[in-house]
């Protein structure tokens, strides 16, 4: 079964368990990869991040139920998963621009989010610089942070981590324990099948810690490294974009279980020099 298919059979899934709680784990044992990355995948590649296409999905069905049916506003948020009906009239709202109320009446203007679908598409216009290595396991000592199964809810949490480390003095104080490679500072996602997913700046090392710091085994993996530059982080964040969408899909790897990592080479935010790890295993059919 191929990379895209299985995608697919993730979303049919979803578009099966609407009025349910939805399962993140089994959706992504369909996609065969972690629940991370399976988040990570679906944010590239749909543009919108799985938590809110999944509202968007809940309450297009919602508004046809409200527009074609007789039920009280409280049993269909009930029925999509809201206990709380001020819960739900807001996440209608949002998405609407009406109340569910309002919806009710004839002629009311709704939207609607039909269920997407995958597909590739051959682009490869602008070349990427990658290689392929496998490399044992290796110690990274830092600083951590725990980490949402909701991947957007971090999308401040880490950010103000950076910023934080960077003006405390943690960053350089790392940098001067750095004597492993990768050689540079570190941001590794360690959310794989760990039960508690942590984010880690970080340096590879062998030296003694402080107590400050925490420390992490990267697991033995084979690892598609891929080089960038340029002004942070929109430079990072659209190489990461360009994997997921255009090098994965047709590169004959699929995500291994093992954590991502971004290796920051230099400090210069306008200019900067970064590498992304990807662990891959090869991708066979089924």
């Amino acid at each position: 079964m191929e990379w895209i298919e299985r995608l697919n059979n993730a979303i049919n899934y979803i578009e099966e368990h609407l009025e349910d709680e939805i399962n993140y784990e089994q959706v992504a044992k369909i996609a065969c990869c972690s629940t991370y990355h399976f988040q990570r995948m679906f944010s590239y590649m749909a543009n919108v991040p799985l938590a809110e296409y999944i509202r968007r999905r809940r309450m297009t069905i919602a508004a046809v139920d409200l527009q074609n049916n007789n039920e009280k506003v409280i049993d269909i948020a009930l029925k999509y998963g809201y206990n709380s009906p001020t819960a739900f009239n807001r996440a209608f709202q949002r998405i609407h621009g009406i109340t569910p109320s309002e919806a009710k009446i004839k002629g009311a203007l709704i939207k609607a989010f039909p269920p997407i679908s995958f597909k590739i598409t051959i682009k490869g216009d602008v070349e990427m610089n990658y290689k392929i290595e496998q490399k044992d396991s290796f110690r990274i000592v830092g600083v951590a942070q725990s980490l949402h199964k909701e991947i957007e809810k971090n999308f401040e949490t880490v950010p103000k981590m950076w910023q934080k480390a960077a003006e405390s003095g943690t960053v350089e104080k790392l940098v001067s324990m750095m004597n492993l490679e990768p050689m540079g500072v570190l941001g590794v996602s360690a959310c794989n099948e760990e039960e508690e997913w942590k984010y880690y700046i970080a340096v590879a090392s062998d030296k003694p810690m402080d107590k400050e710091f925490e420390e992490y085994i990267v697991p033995k993996s084979t690892w598609a490294i891929f080089y960038g530059e340029g002004a942070m982080p929109h430079s990072i964040q659209e190489l990461e974009k360009r994997i997921i969408t255009e090098w994965l899909p047709t590169s004959g790897y699929e995500y291994a279980n093992a954590p991502d990592i971004e290796v920051y080479l230099s400090a210069d935010s306008q200019n900067a020099k970064f590498e992304v790890w990807i662990p891959i295993v090869k991708k066979y059919n089924q």
